[in-house]
């Protein structure tokens, strides 16, 4: 049995907020390697979290890879090695890391919303029944 703050909508919040973090962590390794030469840059599909939480589990390409394990970085990070933005083999675009930071704050912020929201309610709850 799942417990209250587990399952349902508080679960699915706290997800959100765990995929939202990691793809921060994401980002900013992209913008610390913005200067090195070969780096390739690595991005964390919207949803990822949740669709391995749903059973979503990635084909295995080759045969040394073990099934169901988490790729190279964690969860649905997915390294982008088809393009070049330099001639030194980086691909890492400052603008669009930059923007990608911006849609996922606000994303975060959304999401720690909701979750306030939710937790505030049943803190009223709990503390109407005191009286």
């Amino acid at each position: 049995m799942k417990g209250i703050w587990s399952g349902g909508i508080i679960g699915k919040l706290s997800d959100g907020l765990g995929e939202a973090a990691v793809r921060h962590r994401v980002i900013a390794n992209n913008l610390s390697n913005l200067n090195t030469p070969g780096f390739k840059r690595s991005h964390l599909p919207f949803g990822s979290f949740l669709r391995e939480a749903e059973g979503f589990r990635p084909v295995m390409t080759h045969p040394g890879h073990l099934p169901g394990k988490a790729r190279e970085k964690g969860p649905g990070v997915v390294k982008d090695t088809a393009t070049s933005m330099r001639s030194d083999g980086n691909n890492v675009d400052l603008d669009r890391e930059m923007a990608e930071l911006a849609m996922n704050q606000l994303y975060y912020q959304a999401l720690a919303q909701q979750l306030n929201d939710r937790l505030g309610a049943a803190r009223y709850v709990i503390n109407e029944g005191r009286r």
